[in-house]
């Protein structure tokens, strides 16, 4: 019941402050965040949705971390620009993605492995691995639709980097498969010089660190997922991160 208490006045306060939110935007005209507002509160059924599909319980300390996530990405990511205020911000929550996305994949996969109706049992690292795999694919296919977004509405979901050097092997003048190393202090585009101290990486190096740092979260969650299956039961923190079968499902 405690546990209940808590996860309700998470979601109560995240309401408030995405209404809040949704009627600032309407003052000041921003329609396009006011939808943004509404979508927030549509993707904070999200657990619940995920609770009657699965069948399971998802604990109040993971339902903070998805509910907080997406309050951050949409509300002070989109809406406040966290995203370009905070140079960390996407990074954070490309990580937080993959671990949140690993605990649905051990979910999933947990209540297979738990039904009498499958007489294969897999193993703790098994199950584990299956969530860090489900967890990268949906990794992938959210850097396919950010690059989707980029290509054909000219959006910059794929955040630009600077550079300050290029290595390549089209710059060796012989010909050779060497790389030639170049610093770039500035370029010339259309005629006007840009000083932005490096080369305009156009989405790479943002799509190669969100797949790496989505790494870093679903393995992370799939070592919480081993410890707690090898000690189910046990383990306040593994519990309270893990979504759980419910009793009537069992």
């Amino acid at each position: 019941m405690g546990a209940a208490k808590k996860r309700t006045k998470v979601e109560l306060v995240l309401m408030i402050l995405v209404t809040a939110s949704i009627v600032r935007q309407f003052f000041l005209g921003n329609y396009h965040n006011m939808f943004l507002g509404v979508l927030t509160l549509i993707l904070f059924m999200v657990p619940k949705l995920i609770e009657k599909k699965l069948g399971v319980s998802i604990p109040a300390g993971l339902q903070a971390v998805i509910l907080i996530f997406i309050f951050s990405a949409e509300i002070l990511g989109e809406i406040h620009a966290f995203y370009v205020k905070i140079s960390i911000w996407d990074t954070m929550l490309h990580t937080t993605n993959g671990f949140l996305m690993a605990a649905i994949g051990f979910a999933m996969i947990d209540i297979f492995n738990r039904s009498e109706r499958f007489s294969i049992k897999m193993s703790p690292y098994f199950v584990a691995f299956v969530a860090f795999c489900f967890s990268m694919t949906v990794g992938v296919l959210w850097e396919f639709f950010e690059f989707g977004m980029d290509w054909f509405f000219q959006t910059d979901m794929q955040k630009d980097w600077i550079l300050p050097a290029i290595s390549s092997v089209k710059l060796n003048p012989d010909g050779a498969n060497v790389p030639v190393k170049v610093a770039v202090d500035s370029l010339v585009v259309n005629g006007q010089e840009w000083n932005l101290g490096g080369y305009l990486d156009v989405g790479i190096v943002d799509t190669m660190k969100d797949l790496m740092v989505n790494f870093i979260g679903a393995v992370v969650f799939s070592v919480v997922g081993v410890l707690y299956l090898k000690q189910r039961g046990r383990g306040k923190l593994a519990a309270s991160l893990i979504p759980q079968v419910r009793e009537e499902e069992e």
